[in-house]
C-alpha cells in the first residue's frame, strides 16, 4: 500500500493512528481472500469482527511515498476470537509489528459470541495463515 501525503504529519512521517488503518485494511482484505466478506458475514451470519486488544511496536517511520507491504498472518483461533500477526515493512524491513486479537460480537447486540463455523472450518484449514496485501 502506497504512503499518501494525507497519511502523513508535516514532517513526511506516517501518523501513528494510520498504521492502525492499514491493519485493518490487511485483515479485511484477508477475510476477502479467503471468501468472506464482512457485510455477509454481518447480514447472513449475525457476526462482526472487532479489535478486543492490541500489542504494537513501532520500529521505524514510514514516510510519503513509500510502498509498504502489510501482513496478516493467523497465530491463535480460539472460540469466539483469533490473534494475527502483522507486520508492516518496507522492502525487507520490519517498520511496524503488532500482535492484534479480534473478538467475534452478536451484531445487534454486541455481546461476546462463537466464531461462524463456516468461517472457523476455514480458518482451521489454513495451513499458511499469512495474507499478504497487493499494492494499489
Amino acid at each position: 500500500m502506497r504512503v499518501y501525503y494525507e497519511d502523513t504529519d508535516s514532517g513526511g512521517v506516517v501518523y501513528h493512528s494510520n498504521y492502525l488503518k492499514y491493519m485493518e485494511r490487511a485483515r479485511t482484505e484477508w477475510l476477502r481472500h479467503l471468501g468472506f466478506e464482512q457485510t455477509e458475514l454481518k447480514d447472513a451470519l449475525n457476526s462482526l469482527f472487532v479489535v478486543h486488544s492490541m500489542q504494537i511496536q513501532f520500529k521505524k517511520p514510514a514516510k510519503f511515498n513509500d510502498l509498504l507491504t502489510v501482513t496478516s498472518e493467523l497465530s491463535m483461533i480460539g472460540h469466539g476470537s483469533f490473534v494475527f500477526l502483522q507486520t508492516i515493512s518496507l522492502d525487507t524491513q520490519t517498520l511496524v509489528e503488532a500482535n492484534v486479537k479480534i473478538a467475534c460480537v452478536d451484531a445487534l447486540t454486541f455481546k461476546p459470541s462463537k466464531i461462524p463455523n463456516q468461517l472457523k472450518l476455514k480458518l482451521q484449514q489454513l495451513s499458511s495463515g499469512s495474507y499478504q496485501m497487493e499494492p494499489a
